[in-house]
């Protein structure tokens, strides 16, 4: 018998929830690696564990006709906008405060809104162009502080947003190619050699922070827990997907930046001061504005 509609719903968003809060507590992990391992190479042991994992996973589940995956060209310039979002979040929650970092990064729908309309000439509205200024506006307010105690890495989030709005961009290209399993792995595993240079960039710049050492094993285990909690949290958001409509959940996004915020301030003593609640509260509301007023109408 067909589940009721409304039960299907609060799966979903229940799904959603925990996928979302799982995201945070990966992010948390990566944070509390800030001092003992470059992000860099944290980035790409991290990867590496995730394409070793999700490989595993396809060929059990899909076989080896799974692993033949057309438009190399794509994904590589997907590999290298995860690649370069993650290298600038991870690197990010080293000089700031968790809460802070997941704010500014939040800002990553209005910068998917303006590079369409650059890049595919999609048709900028007048909800795309108040939301933006009004995130924009948030981001600053949170940015302030953290760039005068810090300087010019606090938009290291920034950056991280960027990638990630070129990553969505890049994904229309090969939608429905591959199944969503593939799609993870496929960038998994060409964003690990991308990270890898990276990380040997870093160690050879002579910055000592970039110097990447024989990691511990706590490091190890740290990078593999990121890496599975990464996977089962998209698994969850995808199982959401199919319960609740994307727009319904989308919402349910910004319970990651609550986690962070409040993870932030339990477990590394970086309370969100009023600067950092403001600017997310604008950050937020944009973000909703811009779902709410995207969203098609309902006959």
């Amino acid at each position: 018998m067909a589940q009721p509609k409304s039960s299907s719903q609060a799966q979903g968003l229940m799904f959603a929830l925990a996928g979302y809060m799982l995201l945070s507590m990966g992010d948390a992990i990566v944070k509390s690696m800030a001092m003992l391992w470059p992000g860099t190479a944290v980035a790409a042991l991290r990867y590496a564990f995730g394409a070793a994992g999700l490989g595993g996973l396809l060929l059990v589940r899909e076989g080896r006709d799974a692993f033949r995956v057309g438009h190399a060209a794509v994904h590589w310039a997907r590999a290298l906008a995860v690649s370069f979002s993650a290298v600038c979040f991870f690197l990010g929650v080293r000089f700031m405060p968790l809460g802070d970092a997941t704010a500014i990064a939040f800002v990553m729908p209005m910068m998917t809104a303006l590079l369409s309309a650059f890049f595919l000439k999609e048709r900028v509205t007048h909800v795309t162009i108040v939301a933006s200024l009004v995130a924009f506006l948030g981001v600053l307010v949170v940015l302030r502080p953290n760039l005068l105690d810090i300087g010019l890495a606090a938009l290291l989030p920034l950056g991280s947003a960027l990638g990630m709005a070129c990553l969505i961009l890049l994904n229309r290209k090969v939608a429905g190619t591959a199944s969503i399993l593939a799609m993870q792995f496929i960038i998994a595993l060409y964003a690990t050699p991308i990270l890898v240079l990276f990380a040997l960039l870093g160690h050879v710049s002579g910055i000592e922070a970039m110097h990447v050492g024989w990691p511990t094993d706590s490091v190890i285990v740290r990078c593999a827990i990121v890496a599975v909690s990464a996977s089962i949290a998209h698994g969850l958001i995808f199982m959401a997907t199919t319960r609740a409509s994307a727009a319904t959940i989308a919402p349910m996004t910004y319970a990651q930046l609550l986690v962070a915020m409040t993870i932030s301030a339990l477990v590394f003593d970086h309370p969100p001061d009023l600067a950092s609640l403001g600017g997310s509260a604008l950050i937020v509301a944009a973000g909703l504005y811009l779902w709410r007023n995207t969203q098609p109408a309902t006959p």
